[in-house]
């Protein structure tokens, strides 16, 4: 299996090198050649694996540099740490199904795959004898996971921008008390988006990226996206184990990625297994526009109490795009080039298609709070505020088939909306109980990529 860029640019990569790259050089995202297919025999031999073997078995059809026992040893230590033995287990809650993904270390679906991805470079770097200095951005959960995954590893820096003040505080102290040497912390004054822009720039300086050797974990990493199709896959087989043939998925997303991967699954299984994906947007509504009427414009970006949504540019939507071009990279190259330019694109004469993959929701706070409380109240159930709002979509938007809502963060990390819904804090769990009075270490700067290069200069491995 190789790896192209959606933008055509760079010859076809072998998996670990894709992983390392992270972000094409030629600014596109790296996608395999082709998408691999599964047919329903295969189903039934996968239908009774535990995740940890599963996540293997669809890695194989995917990886073909790294030999099947070191894959699985590396599938086994990156989900040992989580708190549950089926890793993202499901469970009824009324009339939908709530696929639990935040019994990781961090509590957020971002540890499904960045305690793997971690894994991934320590192994690379090892064979190599090399180094890597992270650098990436987060709405809220990606900074914790991916520290999580990397603090402590030889080898590896990490630098890790998020919005100073737009994060919820237990999401900011997961990520700025976490004290190893190797971890960096910065917040920018300014948006999500402004803090992936100096990403995204830093990493198009060709010779800035070779000289630190830049590694990437937000969701351009390939490598991401990929551990994500594991949980579609897995979530699907639990409901096919009971007469279930054709699935919807709910998905609370602001960047893409989560919702990509569903995509990615959608085109893995036999036809019609996951008929459609329900997209839940918050205020921030770039993506429920372009699905409903082809409006990809970038807007202001909202405030909200689901902070990793507050998204108003989706890195990971130039993935689907390469499809919806038929996979020509200049097309691709071509249209984001004009949205770097103008904050526009014009997709409409893609409506019917999208229709094929998704439907889409915005959701309000007040809704997203009403959410919360219903839930609560009726089935003892609590949901953090992403989750209600791919819960809340998912009703404004379901048919006649089982929805599977993605549970993406735990509760207890978003108190404040918690404690509007129902009337009191949410109870702590381990992990989160004392961060407020541990010792915290970050940088504050302005959302100025130059302040950033050079923080990042001072402080990197080198060579």
């Amino acid at each position: 299996m190789r790896y192209i860029s959606t933008r055509g640019g760079i010859a076809a990569l072998p998996f670990q090198d894709a992983v390392m790259m992270g972000l094409a050089r030629d600014g596109g995202l790296l996608l395999p050649e082709t998408l691999p297919s599964v047919d329903e025999s295969t189903l039934d031999l996968w239908q009774q694996m535990s995740y940890q073997r599963l996540a293997l078995e669809l890695f194989s059809l995917f990886v073909d540099d790294i030999d099947r026992q070191t894959l699985e040893d590396l599938i086994e230590r990156s989900y040992a740490r989580f708190s549950h033995p089926q890793v993202t287990p499901m469970r009824m809650v009324g009339d939908f199904y709530v696929l639990e993904l935040f019994h990781g270390p961090t509590l957020a679906f971002k540890d499904v795959a960045l305690q793997l991805l971690g894994n991934l470079f320590a192994h690379v770097l090892a064979q190599s004898s090399g180094f890597m200095n992270i650098l990436g951005a987060t709405s809220g959960d990606t900074g914790s996971a991916a520290i999580a995954g990397v603090r402590g590893k030889p080898g590896i820096n990490i630098f890790i921008l998020h919005p100073y003040g737009r994060t919820s505080p237990l999401q900011a102290l997961q990520m700025t008390t976490v004290l190893d040497k190797n971890v960096f912390n910065i917040a920018v004054r300014g948006s999500f988006d402004d803090a992936q822009t100096i990403v995204k720039r830093l990493f198009g300086d060709l010779a800035f990226r070779d000289q630190y050797q830049l590694g990437a974990v937000n969701s351009i990493n390939w490598a991401r996206v990929l551990a994500q199709v594991v949980y579609y896959v897995f979530a699907f087989l639990k409901l096919r184990r009971l007469g279930k043939s054709s699935v919807d998925f709910s998905v609370p997303t602001g960047n893409f990625g989560d919702i990509f991967a569903g995509y990615v699954a959608k085109q893995l299984l036999p036809k019609d297994s996951i008929h459609r994906l329900i997209l839940a947007t918050n205020a921030n509504d770039l993506l429920t526009r372009f699905v409903q009427c082809g409006d990809y414009s970038r807007g202001q970006v909202i405030p909200t109490m689901s902070p990793s949504m507050d998204i108003q540019i989706a890195s990971n939507f130039e993935r689907y795009l390469y499809y919806l071009h038929e996979g020509d990279g200049a097309k691709v190259r071509d249209d984001m080039e004009h949205f770097a330019q103008t904050g526009k694109l014009d997709l409409s004469r893609f409506r019917e298609r999208t229709a094929e993959d998704f439907r889409s929701h915005s959701v309000s706070e007040d809704e997203t709070i009403a959410t919360i409380g219903a839930v609560w109240r009726e089935h003892g159930y609590l949901l953090d505020p992403h989750t209600a709002v791919g819960v809340r979509a998912a009703q404004e938007c379901r048919e006649d088939r089982p929805v599977i809502c993605l549970a993406t963060a735990h509760p207890a990390k978003f108190g404040a909306a918690v404690q509007k819904a129902i009337g009191r804090d949410p109870d702590l769990p381990p992990q989160l109980a004392g961060l407020a009075e541990k010792e915290t270490r970050c940088e504050v700067m302005e959302a100025d990529a130059e302040a950033v290069r050079r923080f990042v200069a001072s402080h990197a491995l080198r060579g």
